[in-house]
């Protein structure tokens, strides 16, 4: 678990400065600048974790038009499904903390030395997609300040397509150009604000969990709240059919980080590190904040007779003028903070494999702040079923298969040993196919596959009754069914490919060799 991690000599990296798959921000991260240790994993997870898409994605679940969990089956459900997707997360460690390599060139073992921008680009479009979602939150809640003060900002008219006004699309690109701005001060900046960030939110939501305490009487009537799944209610007996997608949409929720980890374990002193500290700063900080989501959601409908999921939209409901500006520009920050960390660093290394000596990690963060901005995030959390069965479990899909390919090749194929060197070599023994691995690409299209028909069903370009019942289904299990799938064809796929190699050697005969 401790040893001494393998490094490139002075002369390796010299020969290596002209290889079009290396530059400094790829670089294996030498043991010198490894300083992370446990605590510093457990306040990553709690920085990244107490956000407010956590809270969304809990309050989601007792919201009666999604779901219609109580209190306790949600949690449940969050805690599990991050008890799940631990596992994967300290395996893709590994690899980080003992050759301090990051995410694509992780990559390159078995997807190839070019195949590697496959699972790398997957990766970083979704991240994409969760970098807009967090800016357009912040932004929000500065469009909501601002409305407090200025009714008037409100009225404007919508912008077609956009289907927001110009108010609201002025403060997303606000925020959007506050993110970029951290983005071009570095990596340092976003670590300070990671380390005021926690601390800032964490006290917001427990300030918003007593705030509902207050209100709504105590916890009596929010946690006594009955599931819509009890007899008597709209879907009695139903909730398993809403439980497994549910917890695939929650190990889906950090899907993105269970395969970019390297991106941050590669800083970590030993294997004992992350693993105790991703342990500890993950599942529970996913259930504490999970909880005053749910908390908070089930009193607004106690308080306000309807359930209000977005907690920008519960600020807003607070009369003291001074409360609601220190409680938004509080969530403002802790938003930047949880972006740049979770949404920018692993994009930004994805953007700059695509061509090492022209895209450095600056650059690599201003194409994810565009396409972010393209994506139309607010379209993204428009609902809460959407939310959850669209947006969580669709990119499941295809990282789960991404996963498995991983975690076959590195811990079951290869026994954890890469070639350090020939990672960042064009010509290695990665290079596979011009640079692909036809095995790798197979396997990850064949993970994907059984989760399409689903997935066409739920944006409604099928009908259900186009698709056999238990084809849909398998949605539900993205990415489960699309790791083992992944994991297993990968594994064959290496096997077969040995064997015909093996097959097609020609022996020498003995009297040549013994010339």
């Amino acid at each position: 678990m401790n040893s001494v991690p393998p490094e490139l000599t002075e002369a390796q990296i010299a020969a290596l400065q002209d290889s079009k798959l290396f530059n400094a921000d790829l670089a294996p991260v030498p043991a010198s600048r490894r300083k992370w240790r446990a605590g510093s994993f457990a306040a990553l997870w709690i920085s990244m974790s107490a956000c407010i898409p956590t809270y969304m994605l809990a309050s989601s679940l007792v919201d009666t038009k999604s779901c219609g969990m109580n209190w306790w089956q949600a949690i449940l459900t969050i805690f599990l499904g991050n008890l799940i997707v631990l596992v994967p997360m300290v395996l893709n460690a590994h690899a980080g903390t003992h050759y301090g390599i990051p995410f694509p060139v992780y990559c390159r073992a078995s997807f190839g030395t070019a195949g590697a921008n496959i699972p790398a680009l997957l990766r970083a479009f979704v991240a994409c997609g969760w970098f807009g979602i967090q800016t357009w939150i912040g932004g929000s809640a500065i469009y909501k300040i601002l409305a407090v003060f200025f009714p008037g900002i409100t009225s404007g008219p919508i912008l077609g397509f956009l289907q927001i006004n110009s108010m609201q699309l002025l403060c997303f690109l606000f925020f959007w150009g506050i993110n970029m701005w951290v983005v071009y001060k570095g990596i340092d900046c976003i670590r300070w604000l990671l380390n005021i960030k926690a601390p800032l939110l964490i006290a917001l939501g427990l300030l918003l969990l007593f705030w509902a305490y207050r209100k709504a009487g105590g916890f009596g009537p929010v946690l006594s709240q009955p599931s819509e799944f009890a007899p008597g209610h709209s879907k009695e007996g139903q909730f398993w059919k809403y439980f497994f997608p549910s917890l695939t949409g929650m190990v889906g929720f950090w899907a993105t980080l269970s395969l970019n980890i390297p991106d941050f374990s590669r800083y970590a002193v030993t294997q004992r590190d992350q693993v105790i500290g991703q342990t500890l700063g993950l599942p529970l900080t996913m259930a504490l904040y999970s909880f005053i989501g749910v908390a908070v959601t089930s009193a607004t409908s106690i308080i306000f007779g309807q359930t209000i999921w977005d907690p920008v939209d519960v600020l807003t409901r607070f009369t003291n003028p001074v409360l609601l500006v220190i409680a938004m520009l509080a969530l403002c920050i802790a938003t930047l903070a949880t972006n740049l960390a979770a949404n920018v660093v692993s994009p930004a290394n994805d953007f700059a494999h695509l061509a090492p000596r022209w895209i450095s990690f600056r650059i690599g963060g201003l194409i994810t702040g565009v396409v972010g901005i393209l994506m139309m995030p607010w379209k993204l959390v428009a609902d809460p079923n959407g939310y959850i069965f669209t947006w969580l479990i669709a990119y499941s899909a295809l990282l789960g298969p991404i996963g498995g390919i991983l975690i076959a090749d590195y811990f079951v194929w290869r026994r954890r040993e890469l070639n350090l060197t020939a990672l960042y070599q064009p010509d290695s023994e990665y290079r596979f196919t011009n640079g692909f691995s036809i095995v790798a690409i197979i396997a990850l299209v064949l993970g994907a596959i059984p989760s399409i028909p689903g997935f066409l069903v739920q944006v409604k370009v099928l009908s259900p009754t186009a698709v056999a019942p238990w084809l849909v289904g398998l949605y539900n299990y993205a990415w489960f069914i699309g790791f083992a799938i992944a994991f297993a064809a990968y594994l064959i796929g290496r096997k077969l490919t040995v064997s015909t190699q093996s097959q097609t050697i020609t022996v020498p005969k003995p009297e040549v060799a013994l010339k």
